[in-house]
């Protein structure tokens, strides 16, 4: 399967995959979409040019491992949820802060890190997943 037409197409598609991903993650509390799907999409996007460009060009591309990007996924969905033990409210209660830039304003809130976080936890396992069946499959 990795053909010339493959391995020229593939970088376009990855880029396109990950815009999107980043679309689908910075929609999620207002449309369909969030942290989950955005991590699929962006981890499908990995598969893509892990089968073009082989695993050793995939692991110079993410400059960490995997499982550590997951972890720090979960780190950031804990520390979401911890920061409303700041203002004394319930665990994973949603806060929000606005951001003016110029004459425009940005909602900066928990839910959205909690999504990055998720989006990290699934995109860094589905990640190291393929990674491992990638190798095992040049291996044999």
């Amino acid at each position: 399967m990795n053909t010339l037409i493959f391995r020229t197409a593939a970088p376009l598609i990855v880029i396109v995959m990950l815009v999107f991903a980043v679309f689908v993650l910075l929609r999620g509390h207002n449309e369909p979409g969030g942290g989950f799907i955005a991590g699929l999409i962006a981890a499908a996007a990995i598969a893509v040019y892990g089968m073009s460009a082989g695993v050793p060009a995939v692991e110079r591309a993410l400059r960490l491992p995997p499982l550590s990007i997951a972890g720090v996924g979960i780190l950031l969905a804990i520390a979401s949820g911890l920061l409303s033990a700041v203002v004394a409210a319930p665990f994973l209660t949603g806060l929000w802060t606005f951001i003016h830039l110029g004459e425009t304003e940005v909602a900066l809130s928990t839910p959205m890190l909690f999504d990055f976080g998720v989006f990290l936890v699934v995109f860094g396992t589905v990640s190291a997943i393929f990674l491992a069946l990638e190798t095992a499959g040049e291996a044999g």
